[in-house]
């Protein structure tokens, strides 16, 4: 933490959080420090970031890391991927490779074949069960 804090002020913010490997290798960084960031104040404290580390350590608990994963793509945390969380998520990851209007049908084929109760929305079991069979547990992890 102490390296990774350049101006010595006890909070990291995200910018020295880039120091992090396998945070800064992730086009998501901005959701992952968001999700580190639990008090919302721009910054990472050191509390907030053992506590973010330990849910993606390597040989941490496979549903913690399913939980993480799953808040980086629920953008508004209101406990669901949306439509347009789902958008933004993956308006970041694809870049201009797309157009809005191919990355749009994108969005919508994802959410029309996952969402299994059809409310126009991804709860954590539908996430959950769309992902387990790539195992997202075992590549989010970080090596402490």
């Amino acid at each position: 933490f102490q390296a990774l804090d350049k101006d010595g002020n006890g909070q990291l913010d995200p910018s020295e959080l880039l120091g992090v490997k396998e945070i800064s290798e992730n086009p998501l960084v901005q959701r992952v420090v968001s999700i580190f960031d639990v008090d919302g104040n721009g910054t990472v404290s050191f509390i907030e970031f053992l506590v973010g580390l330990a849910r993606v350590a390597v040989g941490s608990d496979e549903e913690e890391k399913l939980k993480f994963a799953f808040e980086v793509y629920d953008v508004d945390k209101d406990g669901y991927i949306s439509n347009g969380d789902l958008f933004q998520v993956m308006k970041v990851m694809v870049g201009e490779n797309l157009t809005e209007e191919q990355l749009q049908q994108l969005v919508d084929r994802t959410i029309r074949d996952t969402d299994k109760n059809m409310d126009g929305k991804l709860s954590f079991l539908e996430f959950k069960a769309a992902v387990e069979n790539i195992k997202v547990a075992e590549q989010l992890a970080v090596d402490i």
